[in-house]
């Protein structure tokens, strides 16, 4: 028998973990599964689930110190990376290395969901701290503008460059 301790194992129902409501133009909700807050890893990521309402998209942004996996699970939409439109549909994966522009549209009338995967991690406090804190069962909320520091969250959080001029009033 090895003194090493046992590493943990850790299994998530559904909605047990912290959810939060997106802001305009993403809409939807993200789900943080998997960071250093909810599991103790011997490499830092985290990893969770981003829905994004019809005809909504996630702005064009790139991570200077992080690479992505995204692999949409529900829905049709298309990657934009470096400016080339790319169509996804369930089933499809994107890696996305450190510094490359990259944004995700969903054109259609169903949502698109899809799981997240950051290496080192981060990406769950920026969601936490544009989002509104989601309870399971309750109706998605009127859409709502980002924090007016969005920029400064961007910066301080796990982004290189995000595309600002998705910015509505009110």
């Amino acid at each position: 028998m090895s003194d090493t301790p046992q590493a943990e194992v850790k299994v998530f129902g559904p909605e047990e973990s912290p959810s939060y409501w997106q802001p305009v133009p993403a809409n939807g909700f993200v789900r943080c599964i998997l960071n250093p807050k909810t599991v103790k890893t011997e490499n830092r990521f985290a990893m969770g689930t981003q829905t994004v309402a019809p005809g909504c998209h996630i702005r064009e942004h790139t991570h200077d110190r992080h690479e992505e996996v995204i692999h949409l699970t529900a829905g049709r939409g298309f990657a934009r990376i470096d400016g080339e439109d790319i169509p996804m549909e369930a089933g499809s994966t994107v890696f996305i290395g450190r510094d490359r522009k990259h944004g995700f549209v969903n054109p259609g009338p169903e949502p698109m969901s899809f799981v997240w995967f950051l290496m080192p991690g981060g990406l769950e406090d920026f969601f936490a701290a544009i989002g509104r804190e989601r309870v399971p069962g309750e109706p998605a909320p009127e859409p709502f503008p980002r924090p007016a520091d969005v920029a400064e969250i961007e910066k301080r959080t796990v982004f290189g460059w995000a595309d600002p001029s998705h910015n509505p009033k009110g």
